[in-house]
């Protein structure tokens, strides 16, 4: 059985390098909010909650212009499964980012 592989892999893999390079800001904000949340006392806990998911939506909007730009230098087709090949190598490289990319 042969394995085809991903036409996208390396592209993507660049990208998502690039991404971690140009937007460590963004990534840090949101272990940063992810920790301040679990440390958060229960009264304090929703609040922390909500600022954890608000930097997870800033990297995910960053993250989908990011796919969202090079989609459109492809085809329709191209442009489809570029778009599903991004979003599964976010969802496994960042699972809480992941959970929001096809929403974007």
């Amino acid at each position: 059985m042969r394995f085809r592989r991903d036409p996208f892999g390396d592209v993507i893999a660049r990208q998502l390098d690039l991404f971690v390079e140009d937007e460590a800001d963004l990534l840090e904000e949101c272990r940063e909010k992810f920790r301040s949340y679990e440390r958060a006392p229960r009264e304090d806990a929703e609040e922390a909650y909500g600022d954890f998911v608000d930097a997870v939506e800033t990297a995910t909007e960053a993250l989908a212009d990011m796919r969202d730009r090079f989609g459109r230098t492809l085809g329709e087709d191209a442009a489809e499964a570029y778009e599903d090949a991004f979003n599964r190598a976010v969802r496994k490289r960042w699972p809480e980012l992941g959970l929001e990319i096809e929403n974007r």
